[in-house]
């Protein structure tokens, strides 16, 4: 993820979009796309799911389902085209597959961040997250929209 925004912390009073938008929405978990630097708004859609994920705790992670289900709308998918788009503006290690598997291709990153945060990982083989333990399940009143 060399070249990534995902270390850029939004300015107070920044929004996820304004925050995509000028760290030119690299994604969190694509090679390749996002948006021109001069692009001044997300579609909502990308808007409600990058404020979604900056509410999830260090050490904690959400599931792509997860954060359809928060916001009412759309699912896994449409929540990983977001994340692959614009995710490189919010911490993108903390939403995760289903099964706990780390992002493919971006594993010693996400790893890295998991140990630093003190986020649960099950025992042995190949890192996962254990989701039964570092699962978030959202703020009791999430103002995502």
């Amino acid at each position: 993820m060399v070249g990534m925004a995902a270390s850029h912390a939004p300015g107070a009073g920044d929004s996820a979009a304004e925050t995509a938008a000028r760290a030119g929405g690299s994604g969190g978990s694509g090679a390749s796309g996002g948006v021109p630097r001069a692009a001044a708004r997300l579609p909502d859609y990308a808007d409600r799911v990058l404020t979604a994920v900056e509410q999830i705790p260090p050490g904690r992670v959400a599931t792509y389902g997860d954060i359809a289900a928060l916001l009412r709308s759309g699912g896994p998918r449409q929540v990983g085209t977001v994340m692959a788009r614009y995710g490189g503006a919010v911490p993108w290690w903390r939403v995760v597959r289903a099964d706990g598997a780390l992002l493919p291709g971006h594993e010693r990153e996400a790893l890295e961040h998991y140990r630093t945060e003190g986020t649960p990982l099950r025992p042995g083989g190949t890192p996962r997250i254990d989701l039964r333990r570092a699962r978030w399940t959202g703020p009791e009143h999430a103002d995502t929209g």
